[in-house]
């Protein structure tokens, strides 16, 4: 196992410190192991808590900050955080105006941020949860009861903190983090797996000529194993799947191009051209674009595509500034 660490126990400590040194405006607190907005909490503003697992950098503390995410719980690599560790966020980030939980579908998560809404209403926070399931590859997977949360969970975190941003209160807050839920979908492909430092060899074997279609972001198996393709083909089986789910023609929509973590930047370009080429040819309108590693699954090689059915107020919520260490616009 070659990684760039100092021992594979200390590389989520670690990483918080270097993100702390990279990024003053941001609050590390390395005993709970939290990250929070440097001005929270905001009188009056409802606050957006997330997180998960870590090695889906810059997902969940990358996208803390103006515009995004009030904190964020990083939980080992890919192992939910727990309930302190969430409850602690919460607490941080309340004003008196409620806080919102973001939630990824995944059995560990579900259940720690579940108990830590319990533990903050204790303490009169009144909290909102909202689950991401965008993933159109597979109904149940090891990690999960029903669709996995990938790719959709950055327009999420986007969309609903440009809201509680203007001021919207929780209730609005959370029907915007889920109506752009209800109109994403996401389909990842594998080309190569990942290790996790902890366990020290990969998650899963692929044959030379071998890749992995439908893949989450914990490498956890997909749909299928295919032999390697173009990657307009490997598009088209994504794009192929999310439409099957969520037809695209005639619609405005917002596409990620999602690197895994391991696949240069160059490759993620023709992946989009093909994503493009193929929207254009079913009838769907690109009004918005997003290229880059931004849920990502350690040094995984590959790529997930993301589409988010736009409205209006969608696309104005999507364009209003934003400013964190992994997402920033406008300001």
């Amino acid at each position: 196992m070659r990684k760039l660490i100092n021992a594979p126990a200390d590389v989520v400590v670690d990483a918080l410190r270097g993100l702390a040194a990279a990024h003053p405006s941001l609050r590390v607190d390395l005993e709970n192991r939290i990250v929070v907005r440097g001005d929270a909490p905001r009188a009056g503003k409802v606050g957006l808590v997330s997180g998960g697992g870590s090695g889906h950098e810059p997902l969940h503390g990358g996208f803390v900050g103006y515009g995004m995410l009030d904190a964020a719980a990083p939980g080992e690599v890919f192992t939910s955080p727990v309930p302190d560790q969430i409850l602690a966020a919460t607490t941080a980030v309340s004003s008196g105006a409620g806080v919102l939980h973001i939630v990824k579908n995944y059995t560990g998560d579900v259940l720690n941020f579940r108990m830590a809404a319990e533990l903050a209403e204790d303490e009169d926070i009144g909290v909102a949860s909202v689950l991401v399931n965008d993933d159109v590859a597979v109904e149940d997977s090891t990690y999960t009861a029903g669709r996995r949360g990938t790719g959709a969970t950055l327009f999420v975190e986007k969309i609903a903190g440009a809201l509680a941003e203007e001021g919207g209160a929780l209730d609005e807050v959370a029907a915007v983090a889920r109506e752009v839920n209800e109109r994403s979908r996401s389909f990842g492909v594998a080309l190569s797996p990942c290790t996790v430092p902890a366990a020290g060899e990969p998650t899963f074997e692929l044959g030379d000529d071998e890749i992995e279609l439908g893949i989450g972001i914990h490498g956890e198996p997909g749909r299928e194993r295919a032999k390697a393709a173009t990657a307009i083909e490997i598009v088209d089986a994504a794009l192929s799947a999310i439409d099957a789910d969520m037809p695209l023609s005639g619609a405005e929509v917002l596409v990620l191009v999602n690197g895994m973590g391991g696949t240069p930047l160059i490759e993620q370009y023709v992946a989009y051209s093909a994503a493009a080429d193929w929207l254009a040819d079913h009838g769907a309108i690109v009004a918005r674009t997003l290229v880059g590693p931004y849920v990502t699954s350690l040094e995984m090689a590959g790529c997930m595509v993301s589409v988010c059915r736009l409205t209006p107020e969608l696309t104005r919520l999507w364009d209003a500034p934003v400013e964190t260490p992994g997402l920033r616009w406008g300001r």
